[in-house]
């Protein structure tokens, strides 16, 4: 199991403009062999930030997924990002917390 979480700082005041774009990009994904979870959202604590969190099933499908989106511009809605900041991890067990 892979996961990539991580956050995308835009201006306050575009946030939801950010995030109303990023919708048809994580139903697509979320419809793609391997994925698991694939969401953005809104942080609560910072009005720019917007928290990105994926879960797929193998690093082979998160490959897929990033071939698939190479060379193509994500729609951000014309909004600028100032900064972006991902991380991958690589899961070697889990187990559910209730």
């Amino acid at each position: 199991m892979v996961i990539v979480a991580g956050v995308i700082d835009v201006e306050p005041g575009e946030r939801d403009r950010f995030l109303h774009a990023k919708a048809a990009q994580q139903a697509a994904a979320r419809a793609e062999a391997g994925c698991l979870e694939y969401a953005f959202s809104a942080d609560l604590a910072e009005p720019g930030r917007v928290r990105l969190f994926e879960i797929w099933e193998s690093a082979e499908h998160l490959a897929a997924h990033a071939a698939g989106m190479a060379g193509t511009t994500p729609d951000d809605g014309g909004v600028v990002r100032r900064s972006t900041a991902l991380v991958r991890y690589e899961v070697a067990s889990s187990a559910s917390l209730g």
